[in-house]
C-alpha cells in the first residue's frame, strides 16, 4: 500500500478540512492528518445496534462522485484485515513522517485515524506512540470511552435504536459529548442537554462537554429511518 494518511496541507475531505481551517490547540496553529478506511461489520463493531451501517457517510461527499474514492478506502481495510503487523509498521512510520513534519512547521499535529471505521487505537497503542500528536474520533463503542490515552479524545455517536439505548446511556452518564445526527432544524436542546453546531469543527466539538453535538444527516442518512437519524419533525422541539 502506497499511502495510509491523507496529511495534505487541504484536505479532500470537507470536515476535516473545516476542522483545519484557522485552527489552533496549544497555542499552535492545527494541521491535520486522517485515516479514510472502508467500514464494515469488524472495523465498526457498534453498527449492527446502532443501526448505521447501510447509511454511513461512505456514500457521501466525494464518495459519492468518484468511485476511486472507495476503491483506496476498500485497500486500506483489505490491507489492515489480512496484515495487520505490516499495516500497523507503516501507520507507524507515516505517523512518525507526520510528527516530524509538524514539529518542523512549528504546528499542531491533529490526527483523526476514524474518519469512516471504529477501531480501538489505543489497543493497538498506536496514539501511545505520539504523545505530541493529538487524536480524535467518534465512536459507538461505549467500552472505548475512559480507556484511551490523554491525547486521544473521543465523542459518542447517538442512534434511537431500542437495541442500542443501554449504550447511549452509558455514555450519557460518562460525561462526554454525543453526536446526533438530526434531519431538519436542529432543536436547542435534546436527552437534555444543549445542542450545538456540530458540523464545523471536530476540534470544537471533542472539547465541548457534557452537550449535543448536532450534524446534519447527509448521503444516505437524509432517508434513514430506524433510529439512527433524528427526524426533529417527529420530536418535540425545544
Amino acid at each position: 500500500m502506497r499511502k495510509l494518511l491523507d496529511a495534505a496541507k487541504k484536505s479532500g475531505n470537507t470536515k476535516i478540512k473545516k476542522t483545519g481551517n484557522d485552527a489552533k490547540l496549544f497555542g499552535k496553529p492545527v494541521r491535520m492528518a486522517q485515516l479514510s478506511m472502508m467500514p464494515n461489520s469488524i472495523l465498526c463493531a457498534g453498527s449492527k445496534a446502532a443501526g448505521c451501517m447501510d447509511d454511513c457517510l461512505k456514500e457521501a461527499g466525494l464518495a459519492a462522485v468518484y468511485k476511486s474514492v472507495n476503491v483506496a478506502r476498500q485497500y486500506k481495510t483489505d490491507y489492515f484485515q489480512a496484515e495487520p503487523e505490516k499495516f500497523k509498521a507503516q501507520l507507524i512510520r507515516e505517523l512518525t513522517n507526520f510528527s516530524k513534519l509538524c514539529k518542523k512547521q512549528g504546528v499542531q499535529g491533529v490526527v483523526r485515524l476514524n474518519v469512516l471505521s471504529d477501531i480501538a487505537w489505543e489497543e493497538l497503542e498506536i496514539p501511545q506512540l505520539f504523545p505530541e500528536l493529538f487524536f480524535y474520533d467518534y465512536t459507538k463503542r461505549v467500552k472505548r470511552i475512559g480507556k484511551t490515552p490523554d491525547n486521544y479524545k473521543l465523542m459518542f455517536s447517538y442512534s434511537g435504536k431500542a437495541s442500542y439505548r443501554k449504550q447511549v446511556e452509558e455514555a450519557y452518564d460518562k460525561g462526554v459529548p454525543i453526536a446526533v445526527v438530526f434531519r431538519g432544524k436542529f432543536p436547542r436542546k435534546f436527552l437534555g442537554r444543549a445542542v450545538v453546531q456540530g458540523d464545523l469543527s471536530d476540534l470544537t466539538n471533542v472539547q465541548s462537554g457534557k452537550v449535543v453535538v448536532g450534524l446534519k444527516a447527509k448521503g444516505p442518512a437524509k432517508k434513514n429511518d430506524n433510529g439512527f437519524v433524528v427526524d426533529t419533525s417527529l420530536i418535540a422541539v425545544s
